[in-house]
């Protein structure tokens, strides 16, 4: 099914003394789905955001200047005074404000926009109309339904990446399965750069780089060092500036179509006691459908209640995280702010870090007592692309 991009409609509205800049945008579905289900942002134009210039903090009240800025559109702009409501996020009305924090630093290169889906707070906006349903579908999947940190400090658990120079040469690129969804070669991808669960793994063998100075992300699905170069079902580069999503119906080194490094949970970022985006997360089964920023679903299953590729899901506000301690905690409050968004086929409720040697095990396991029931689904103003 062809898309049908319908135009990007911006209404200032002002409600109960808030002057808020609201964007709404739609797309219709198209055709795609090539990758199998494994049982058991980048940006674009649509994801609605209101950000304010404001000092950062939990939820504060606090003055501003209020943007609307949904990707790849003009922005609007409105100068009001700002209250956030001081009820909790499960019950919230319009207008809503989001509150974004700096974007994540990598390897010298801010890893996206501070207006990316990855990176915008996500912690008042309303709940989605079916967030209900989905959470029921999710916990009939059966199987675990307690979070699960699926990463840690055994080098072969979590997924790795590697930093390399300007400098550093590409080399060819040679797609096995997924060649005409891929970005083409050569990537500056070092022969030994790590491989996700070892080099010899025969898992998803994600091979994940960032190129200095050029603030390039190049990431490979299923890749082997091949010769003077690599052999990858996928791949994909993504501009860390840019907004950019790709193109609808096509997948990327994640089913989703999604960059994977974003939402990497990096011991850095857990150790400086905040983590400003989003986390990746996966599910057994999921819906033959995707929300940008994602482009691609990997389902045949057309359950409207299962959880499409790019959902985005929060802990809630109301969940208890005094007793959890170091990373762990950290971990939560991001999860609550940012929340998780579903970019594979895989374990319920595994939730995605970089691995490093310097994690805490123990610590991380805190988590593995934290239920699925204490998520719930965030309307991110996106529709649901579907067939």
């Amino acid at each position: 099914m062809r898309q049908h991009a319908l135009p990007i409609i911006v209404l200032a509205t002002a409600i109960a003394g808030f002057s808020v800049a609201l964007a709404l945008a739609g797309a219709a579905g198209n055709e795609g789905g090539h990758r199998a289900v494994v049982p058991g942002l980048s940006g674009g134009a649509g994801f609605a955001a209101v950000t304010a210039t404001m000092t950062e903090g939990p939820s504060p009240a606090s003055t501003g200047t209020a943007i609307a800025t949904p990707f790849g559109s003009p922005t609007a702009t409105v100068s009001p005074t700002l209250t956030t409501p001081e009820s909790e996020p499960s019950v919230v009305a319009t207008p809503t404000t989001v509150v974004q924090a700096n974007a994540p630093i990598v390897g010298g290169c801010q890893v996206f926009p501070s207006d990316n889906p990855w990176n915008t707070d996500v912690s008042i906006l309303p709940l989605d109309p079916n967030s209900g349903g989905y959470m029921a579908a999710i916990a009939d999947l059966g199987g675990n339904q307690k979070l699960h940190p699926d990463f840690g400090s055994f080098s072969g658990y979590g997924i790795p990446f590697v930093v390399v120079p300007q400098s550093q040469p590409g080399v060819p690129i040679t797609f096995t399965a997924y060649g005409d969804e891929s970005d083409p070669g050569p990537y500056p991808v070092p022969l030994d750069a790590p491989v996700e669960g070892g080099p010899d793994s025969d898992g998803d063998r994600h091979v994940l780089v960032l190129q200095e100075e050029t603030c390039k992300l190049y990431e490979l699905y299923r890749a082997f060092p091949v010769g003077a170069g690599w052999e990858a079902d996928s791949g994909a580069v993504f501009d860390l500036g840019s907004n950019a999503l790709r193109p609808d119906g096509w997948t990327s080194a994640d089913a989703a179509g999604l960059p994977i490094l974003p939402g990497l949970v990096r011991y850095e970022e857990a150790q400086s006691g905040s983590i400003n985006h989003a986390i990746r997360v996966t599910f057994s089964s999921t819906q033959k459908a995707y929300i940008h920023p994602a482009t691609h679903w990997a389902s045949n299953d057309t359950n409207p209640n299962l959880p499409p590729m790019g959902l985005r899901l929060r802990l809630k506000a109301s969940f208890e995280t005094s007793g959890y301690t170091g990373h762990a905690r950290v971990i939560l409050e991001a999860m609550k702010r940012y929340g998780v968004i579903v970019a594979d086929n895989g374990s319920n409720w595994f939730f995605t870090g970089a691995s490093d040697p310097r994690w805490d095990d123990d610590n991380l396991d805190q988590l593995k007592e934290v239920p699925g029931s204490a998520f719930e689904v965030v309307d991110t103003g996106e529709d649901v692309v579907g067939p």
